[in-house]
């Protein structure tokens, strides 16, 4: 995928069942030979979403013989009838999810520029040096032209293949995801009813780390640069789960990732959501639900 700026596309279901306790319990799954992602001869490190069409591959739908003019129909179109098809379902739920990486951060520039020992080992605990700041890290001007292309991307499929685009939008609280889905999305012309007004959700956040760059700014300051964005009930002021010297678990992380997906499934009923986060949260959303085929 490409290096800062990954876009994974991919049909879900989630599934519920009541187990002891009244609450219930939600099991993910990803319907699988959909996206070329599923296939182990897709090599991550060089596919590129922006030239296979977020991967979607060209096939046919058990729901096409029900749809007159699939024929007609682009693989986006008949993609989202196959969705309605399958979402007949009871008890079963598919959902089509964009998970959107940040653009390139200020925090991946300077990485790059100290080299990865140096910057775990000193840099990436300082808020910046003498002309940069990495401390919830901005997009780098590469970072902007990342999104930007995206967001071109978008336009093509809206008004070419009449792709369905997000119904719902939710993102990391951490500023190069705030601005990253702001430049892919706000400029598109996206359905009235659906309009880009993404949630802030403090769990889709990167794994925390002593990296500066995992520190959020406050609540304040987001509404600041971001004044139509929702925040998730609770949001608090001043981030509460950053701390001098101290990291996340894997383990905690994925924990915290699937109660945020459950949060989302549980009170958003949408076919089509994207999230805009982190390469790492991405990984985490995606190791309770997904495995390639062998």
């Amino acid at each position: 995928m490409l290096a800062s700026t990954v876009l994974y596309g991919l049909l879900a279901f989630a599934s519920t069942a009541c187990a002891a306790s009244p609450k219930k319990q939600i099991k993910y799954e990803v319907v699988t030979g959909v996206f070329a992602q599923d296939s182990p001869s897709t090599d991550p490190n060089t596919f590129n979403f922006l030239t296979t069409n977020f991967g979607l591959l060209n096939r046919t739908y058990p729901s096409d013989p029900t749809s007159p003019d699939s024929k007609y129909s682009t693989q986006w179109q008949r993609l989202n009838k196959y969705i309605k098809y399958l979402n007949k379902e009871k008890k079963t739920r598919y959902t089509l999810l964009f998970l959107g990486r940040h653009g390139e951060g200020f925090h991946n520039a300077a990485e790059s520029y100290f080299g990865t020992p140096a910057w775990n080992c000193y840099w990436s605990e300082r808020d910046g040096n003498s002309t940069t700041t990495w401390a919830d890290a901005k997009l780098t001007e590469n970072g902007i032209v990342q999104a930007q292309a995206v967001n071109k991307f978008w336009a093509s499929l809206l008004s070419e293949q009449k792709i369905t685009p997000p119904q719902s939008y939710y993102t990391s609280p951490l500023y190069r995801c705030l601005d990253t889905a702001r430049l892919t999305f706000a400029s598109l012309p996206l359905p009235k009813k659906s309009p880009f007004v993404p949630t802030v959700k403090e769990f889709l956040r990167e794994g925390i780390s002593a990296h500066t760059c995992d520190r959020r700014s406050s609540k304040t300051y987001i509404h600041q640069n971001f004044p139509d964005y929702v925040f998730e009930k609770g949001f608090a002021e001043q981030d509460p789960y950053w701390k001098a010297l101290m990291a996340e678990p894997s383990a905690d992380q994925d924990i915290r990732s699937k109660a945020v997906l459950d949060d989302i499934f549980t009170h958003d009923d949408a076919d089509v959501i994207s999230i805009t986060s982190h390469s790492g949260e991405i990984g985490s959303l995606l190791r309770g639900m997904y495995t390639l085929p062998a």
